[in-house]
């Protein structure tokens, strides 16, 4: 074969995968007869024989294009790295996620839209909405403070970053005095739509979790990270911090009424500790900090979720409600 024909080759495989990528599934097939004329149209020299040999060498190198028996064939690209399902959930995800800046968003769900053929691009224009309205960041430069904590992470290093929180006019105001903190990271967290760092701080000398997106710039440094304590596991760690909040964590009886039985195993876990009590209600053992947060998600029952124990917690909530009220 001489060069000139091999190039010929290279461009008719090429010209094939893209199109039969982007514009055939299994609900869009197209015949041989239509293949041909495509490539003559592109300019590229193509038969039945060249065509046939063309897609037996596709497939043996591994590409699942699928041949319909039919007079004449039918062809289509088989399967995707992502099924249609899979993409709309992504896109769902991508779309209506409180961490992902809005501009972030769209370029993703333009990306993810690229997997799928031109036919099937239609059934991906998406219609779902966050509820309540969801506020999406301003910060694009989250993504990059995700992936230098996660190389961190993987390659045992101690980062520096300073960490911020905000004033009655939104200004940043920046924790431990202006300083950087420094972190030996172990863990990433995933909870309620934000990303959350597990690690050794140095300032607070111990086990401490820092929001991403109220970080300021990470720094890797060379330094080794601190070794994780041997009691160390981050399924109970985020297990008592009670929705990322600080606090001291303790056990927590609660007198609770059936009906929000859901919402203690939404938040527990269904391994959660609980027994009948009475016909009506129910008593659940937890472990969470005692966070302001943690309050509040009782607060919203309405009394039909009550602290029984430890005396600290109940006489705690009283008197955020009384301060609430006054």
């Amino acid at each position: 074969m001489t060069k000139e024909n091999r190039d010929i080759v290279k461009r008719r495989i090429l010209v094939l995968t893209n199109f039969l990528y982007e514009h055939t599934d299994e609900d869009h097939q197209i015949t041989s007869d239509e293949l041909v004329t495509y490539l003559k149209e592109q300019g590229v020299p193509a038969n039945k024989k060249t065509l046939k040999n063309d897609l037996d060498l596709m497939v043996e190198s591994g590409l699942d294009i699928v041949t319909v028996s039919s007079k004449p064939n039918r062809y289509f690209w088989g399967s995707r790295q992502f099924e249609m399902p899979e993409l709309k959930l992504l896109i769902d995800a991508v779309s209506s996620s409180r961490f992902i800046t809005e501009k972030k968003s769209k370029e993703l769900s333009k990306k993810l839209t690229e997997l799928a053929s031109v036919n099937q691009k239609k059934d991906l224009r998406r219609h779902v909405h966050a509820a309540g309205g969801r506020v999406k960041p301003k910060n694009e430069g989250i993504y990059y403070i995700v992936n230098d904590i996660n190389e961190a992470i993987n390659s045992h290093k101690r980062i520096a970053f300073r960490y911020f929180e905000y004033d009655g006019e939104k200004n940043r105001v920046y924790r431990n005095d202006g300083n950087e903190y420094e972190l030996s990271p172990y863990d990433m967290i995933w909870n309620d739509d934000f990303y959350y760092v597990v690690g050794y701080s140095r300032e607070h000398d111990n086990v401490s979790v820092f929001r991403v997106d109220r970080i300021n710039k990470v720094e890797i440094l060379k330094d080794r990270a601190v070794r994780r304590p041997d009691n160390y596991k981050i399924e109970d760690y985020s297990n008592r911090i009670f929705e990322m909040y600080d606090g001291e964590a303790v056990k927590v009886k609660l007198e609770c009424k059936n009906e929000f039985m859901k919402y203690v195993i939404d938040r527990f876990g269904e391994d959660v500790d609980t027994k009948p009590k009475g016909k009506d209600h129910f008593v659940a053992n937890v472990e969470v900090s005692l966070s302001p947060n943690f309050y509040a998600w009782i607060f919203r029952f309405e009394g039909g979720m009550k602290i029984v124990s430890p005396k600290k917690a109940v006489n705690k909530m009283r008197e955020m409600a009384e301060k609430a009220m006054s």
